[in-house]
């Protein structure tokens, strides 16, 4: 399976680059910087310089080229303003599907965010409730434009940098918890083998039931 993955040199994404190239998959990482290539390659990927920013639909949709699937796992990052939230978080989303549309990619998915379906509370950091308006934004856009896309979004839980304890809550309401970043890329590779949850939204956090049987049950 070839799978490009935008925000490639993400923490997600190296993991998930790094697991897909271990069972045999064609992961590509979609970059801005290409000083990030060199870990790329070092996990297994193909690495492609396209700033998600300033790139067209056309050559988006030119990198997806033979790919089987898409995952949108990009973020402006620590550091970056109210702005770059929205240009990032929401507006690259929705440019990369509208390239997966125009080169008939049908599979994509959304890394997305836990505590988007509430507008942030007051007193909330400016920063962070212009993260979660973006990645509720890039939600609505991937449900509403009629786009022919077998989309899933994941909402993960507090992300750690723990180890993988292949143990998860997958379901439409987790409830508030944390997850390693390591068990967030093996439930993403794990629903890419699971047509059947195309049009679910789904938050994970840690929990009980092995990766393999909580997406299986997150298909029923």
């Amino acid at each position: 399976m070839r799978v490009v993955i935008a925000g490639g040199h993400g923490k997600i994404a190296l993991l998930l680059q790094r697991h897909l190239a271990g069972r045999g998959d064609t992961p590509v990482g979609l970059i801005r910087n290409p000083e990030q290539a060199a870990t790329l390659r070092a996990a297994g990927a193909t690495p492609v310089v396209c700033d998600l920013e300033h790139a067209d639909v056309t050559e988006v949709a030119a990198h997806l080229d033979r790919a089987d699937a898409v995952i949108f796992a990009a973020g402006a990052g620590p550091g970056s303003g109210a702005a770059r939230k929205d240009s990032v978080d929401r507006g690259a989303a929705a440019l990369l599907a509208d390239a997966a549309t125009r080169a008939g990619v049908h599979r994509y998915l959304l890394v997305s965010s836990m505590g988007v379906d509430d507008p942030p509370a007051a007193g909330t950091d400016d920063v962070w409730a212009a993260y979660l308006r973006a990645k509720r934004a890039a939600e609505d856009d991937l449900r509403g434009r009629g786009r022919d896309l077998a989309w899933t979004m994941l909402r993960p839980g507090q992300l750690t940098d723990n180890e993988p304890t292949g143990r998860v809550t997958l379901t439409r309401h987790a409830g508030r918890g944390a997850i390693s970043r390591a068990d967030v890329a093996h439930v993403l590779a794990a629903l890419l083998d699971t047509p059947g949850t195309a049009g679910k939204t789904l938050e994970l956090v840690d929990g009980p039931t092995p990766i393999a049987d909580a997406v299986q049950a997150a298909h029923a």
